[in-house]
């Protein structure tokens, strides 16, 4: 089992998340090929827009060695009760569970700590690793909320399908 250090996001993350960000393998799933080809300047913009948000969270990843994985995010809706989730690993982070520990302890936060009902992410059709781990969580294809703009792909887990489940979800995980 790896284990992971899973911690909000603070300035000395940037120019990890702005690496993940510029690469195109790590966005091409989420519709640039070549990355997003932004500056340190930008991802602080960014981040600084971010803090002081109740309602969204950004989660750095890395593993035992202290080597940066990836990001974990979320976003709810207030009005709707609803989370949106995202994740991103760079390569050589991917394999090894550590999406799915990430994203069982960004659902765990949701849950247990906010008035949040449901969650959603969005997988690119062609991500099969990303559909296997998402379902392996929970999450199920349900007709997509009117209020969200359009996209092919909805998948959802609810607070109470979560929770039944938690039990045997996370027995397997250690978060440092």
């Amino acid at each position: 089992m790896t284990e992971i250090i899973i911690r909000e996001t603070i300035r000395e993350d940037l120019k990890n998340l702005m690496e993940l960000w510029n690469s195109g393998e790590v966005m091409k799933f989420v519709g640039f090929p070549n990355g997003l080809n932004i500056t340190y300047i930008e991802v602080e913009k960014w981040f600084d827009s971010l803090n002081g948000k109740s309602n969204s969270k950004h989660y750095s990843i890395y593993n035992s060695l202290g080597e940066y994985c990836g990001e974990t995010y979320y976003s709810i809706d207030e009005k709707h009760n609803l989370a949106e989730l995202d994740i991103k690993l760079n390569e050589k982070a991917r394999g090894k569970g550590i999406a799915y520990t990430a994203l069982l302890n960004t659902l765990d936060i949701i849950f247990d700590s906010k008035n949040c009902e449901k969650a959603f992410v969005e997988p690119d059709s062609h991500n099969k690793n990303a559909w296997k781990l998402y379902e392996k969580i929970g999450f199920k294809s349900t007709e997509r909320p009117d209020y969200l703009e359009p996209n092919e792909v909805y998948l959802e887990i609810t607070r109470q399908s979560f929770n039944e489940r938690k039990k045997e979800l996370i027995r397997t995980i250690r978060i440092k």
